[in-house]
């Protein structure tokens, strides 16, 4: 099985797979923080770690990745 394969099966976390779903549903930080029970910093902490994993510098960067990787649907 190729690296990449094995990277797009397991890219999210069940927990940010959460907080991305929310923040292509136009959710601030705060209705996500709300929604999930989980400090606002949590959120940007997830948000934070999702960029990394996918080498981008923006949310909107990183979900238009999320949805060519197939790991989110609008």
């Amino acid at each position: 099985m190729k690296d990449s394969d094995h990277k797009s099966k397991f890219l999210l976390t069940h927990r940010e797979r959460e907080v991305f779903e929310l923040l292509v549903q136009d959710k601030t930080t705060r209705d996500i923080a709300q929604q999930l029970f989980i400090s606002e910093k949590t959120v940007r902490n997830h948000i934070s770690n999702v960029m990394q994993k996918l080498n981008v510098k923006g949310r909107s960067q990183a979900v238009v990745e999320l949805i060519k990787l197939g790991e989110l649907q609008i």
